[in-house]
């Protein structure tokens, strides 16, 4: 089992986003800073690398008749402005073709966290959420980054990214979502594109610098992009300070009434603030990440807690499933010592089941397969709908090197749950050495569903190489490269693919790679103009 690094770099990238804020003009700047491609290639049957080799924690998707929020009205109450349909383009960019572009730009610079049930959990807090947003109907790309700091954050055009250093700070479900539910209140309530209208009307050069910071600042140079920001904000730091805690105290209540309609505890954010408070007295002069974009005050604590007790919701709790999620990402935190974790944990996982899931997961760091096996057993038997726990226990087989008992838990979990994303990947990777064509076929299967997930890509790309599809292989590490900012590379890989699937008459194969590289010129396009 391998250890998951954490990035040496603060991200302090991750981000000044969270305000968002991102409002920005042209961004010259940020193509210079970060533009090109790492110098070489991957090479095409490569390994993937990286794997977190622990169980495989899902949320169940929630019922689809959510409870309704009331709330009463009260004299000086603060609302919301009324925006109709905004939208925003800058140099001629739409929204989403904005936020992807930066989502390449900034993936070049950032380390993802690589666990498909994670991701699973966080993908689907994020779809119970995002109906009751007003966000309207987008795609989201939701990136699970990793890096202990504390912070999330939410661009146009849908990119929602999460460190993986907010399980550690938020201690249930509900105050993990309110960070989520106020990035996407910073979503609803235009506040993007309301900056770019202040920042033209003010005509302050500060977010083009601002930005091309965070990818200084992810790339490792920490202290020259944040002088850059700190330079480039000082001239309108007055101007902005209201500005901001006007969009704050908007996402807050937006927040607020997101949570209420998914049916989750609006009690949660007063909680969470009052929790990174707590933090933050506690850091002194290093406050989390979350907090340099995100002010809080009293003020701003108490006006949340206020319109929260005005909310109304059936509310019911939640099972143990965060607490299993946060137990996993903890343990991969501490991985070399996992008394760490437990001690991390002590005071506020109480769930039984949580703290048995903790266990069969040390068990497994332990190899102590057998152990473990029995302890997610038991513990699926006791939890029968939640997937991550049968999954945990086909992951740890598969770490032990049980490949044929691995494949037999995914196949049967699969047989319950066709489309579980998790245990997909499972079986695919128990079957990489002795039945590659099928590992193919899978994958392939999920990246159709999942075609911005660099990971699926990448495994796709082992995939086809050993069983045989060169094609494939370049195509899939194309779309792996140019995923994670590195289109020239994409583009690269397409011209070596086609020559192949030209030289071999197969010509579905070279249509397929020549329309890839028309989009992924454009990409490259849109990355230039950003």
């Amino acid at each position: 089992m391998q250890p998951r690094r954490f990035p040496r770099h603060r991200s302090l990238v991750l981000l000044l986003i969270g305000t968002l804020s991102l409002a920005c003009s042209a961004l010259p700047a940020l193509a210079q800073v970060s533009g090109s491609d790492r110098a070489v290639d991957e090479a095409l049957l490569g390994p993937t690398g990286g794997r977190f080799d622990l169980g495989t924690p899902v949320f169940t998707p929630p019922p689809t008749n959510r409870p309704s929020s009331t709330g009463t009205g009260g004299q000086g109450e603060y609302r919301l402005p009324s925006l109709g349909a905004q939208s925003i383009s800058v140099n001629g960019m739409d929204e989403t073709r904005l936020g992807r572009a930066w989502m390449r730009q900034f993936l070049a610079q950032v380390s993802p966290w690589d666990d498909p049930i994670t991701q699973q959990y966080l993908e689907s807090v994020v779809q119970r959420l995002l109906p009751f947003s007003g966000v309207g109907p987008i795609d989201p790309a939701v990136l699970l980054l990793s890096s202990r700091q504390l912070n999330a954050f939410a661009v146009p055009g849908g990119v929602i990214g999460v460190n993986t250093g907010l399980f550690l700070s938020a201690p249930d479900r509900d105050a993990f979502a309110s960070v989520i539910a106020h990035e996407l209140g910073h979503l609803s309530q235009r506040h993007f594109a309301r900056n770019v209208q202040q920042a033209s009307r003010s005509q302050m050069p500060t977010l083009a610098a601002m930005l091309a910071g965070m990818v200084i600042a992810a790339s490792g140079a920490g202290d020259v992009g944040i002088a850059t920001i700190a330079g480039s904000q000082a001239a309108a730091m007055q101007n902005q300070l209201a500005y901001s805690r006007q969009y704050e105290q908007e996402a807050d209540r937006a927040g607020l009434d997101i949570l209420a309609r998914a049916g989750m505890d609006p009690q949660a954010m007063p909680r969470m603030f009052r929790a990174l408070q707590r933090t933050a007295s506690l850091q002194g002069s290093s406050p989390p990440e979350f907090l340099l974009t995100h002010p809080l005050t009293e003020g701003r604590i108490s006006a949340s807690q206020a319109r929260a007790n005005q909310l109304h919701v059936a509310y019911q709790p939640p099972g143990p499933e965060y607490g299993m999620i946060r137990a996993r990402v903890v343990l991969a935190m501490y991985m070399d010592d996992p008394s760490q974790a437990r001690e991390r944990l002590r005071s506020d996982l109480t769930d039984p089941d949580a703290l048995a899931y903790l266990q069969a997961l040390t068990l497994t760091l332990q190899h102590r397969t057998d152990e473990a096996l029995a302890a997610f057993d038991a513990l699926a038997a006791r939890q029968p709908d939640l997937l991550m726990i049968p999954a945990s226990a086909a992951d740890a087989a598969l770490d032990a090197g049980r490949f044929d008992e691995a494949r037999a838990r995914a196949r049967q979990l699969l047989r319950i749950a066709p489309d579980y994303y998790p245990a997909q990947v499972l079986e695919a990777r128990a079957e990489l050495s002795s039945n590659p064509s099928s590992a193919f076929d899978t994958l392939r299967r999920v990246a159709e569903r999942r075609p911005d997930d660099p990971q699926v890509w990448g495994l796709l790309a082992e995939a086809a190489g050993r069983a045989g599809h060169e094609g494939w292989g370049h195509l899939a590490l194309a779309e792996q490269a140019q995923l994670t900012g590195r289109v020239s590379t994409g583009l690269r890989q397409l011209d070596i693919g086609a020559h192949v699937a030209e030289q071999s008459g197969d010509y579905v194969m070279l249509d397929r790679l020549r329309a890839r590289r028309d989009a992924l010129t454009q990409y490259r396009r849109d990355i230039e103009q950003f």
